[in-house]
C-alpha cells in the first residue's frame, strides 16, 4: 500500500479562503460602498484649473493643502478627478479621463472652436482630418491633451 505525506498546514491558507468564499459570499466586498476615485498630475494647477472649467465647462474645487494646491473636478456621473501637482510632471501616455457624449462630430467641433487640437494617429488607431477614430471596433472616439498633456477623449454615447 502507498504512503501518502499529507501536510495539511501547507494547504491551510487555501482551504481558509475557499470556506470564507463559500460560506459568506456576500462579505468579500471591501469596496463596495467606497467613494472611489481617480487621479492624476499636473504640472500647472492654474492653466489646468482654467482649462477644465473655461474650456470643458466643468465644476472644479481647488483647495489648499500646505504649500500646493488640489484640484476637484466634479463629474456628472457624480463621481470626481483629483488631479495633483507634481514638480516633475509626466503626462500620462493612455486616456486618463472619457467623455461620452451625444454626437461626437459636434463636440470635436465646439471643442475645435474653443481652441482645443486634436491629436492624430495613423496604423491601428486611424483618425480621420478631425482626430475621430471611426472604425477602431469601437464607438467613435477623438483624443486630446489638457496643458499638462494628459490624454482625454470625447467617444460617442451610443
Amino acid at each position: 500500500m502507498a504512503q501518502f505525506n499529507l501536510n495539511i498546514a501547507s494547504y491551510a491558507p487555501r482551504l481558509a479562503y475557499l470556506l470564507r468564499v463559500a460560506l459568506l459570499p456576500n462579505t468579500i466586498v471591501m469596496f463596495k460602498n467606497s467613494q472611489a476615485f481617480s487621479s492624476y498630475s499636473t504640472n500647472n494647477v492654474q492653466q489646468t484649473k482654467d482649462f477644465y472649467q473655461q474650456t470643458l465647462g466643468l465644476e472644479v474645487e481647488e483647495t489648499e493643502m500646505g504649500e500646493h494646491s488640489f484640484l476637484t473636478v466634479k463629474l456628472a456621473t457624480g463621481g470626481r478627478v483629483l488631479i495633483y501637482p507634481k514638480p516633475n510632471h509626466e503626462p500620462a501616455t493612455f486616456t486618463v479621463l472619457n467623455f461620452p457624449v451625444d454626437n461626437v462630430d459636434t463636440a470635436v467641433d465646439e471643442l475645435a472652436k474653443r481652441g482645443v487640437c486634436f491629436l492624430q494617429y495613423e496604423g491601428d488607431i486611424k483618425t480621420d482630418e478631425k482626430g475621430i477614430s471611426r472604425e477602431n471596433g469601437g464607438p467613435a472616439i477623438a483624443w486630446f491633451e489638457d496643458p499638462a498633456g494628459n490624454i482625454l477623449s470625447v467617444m460617442q454615447d451610443k
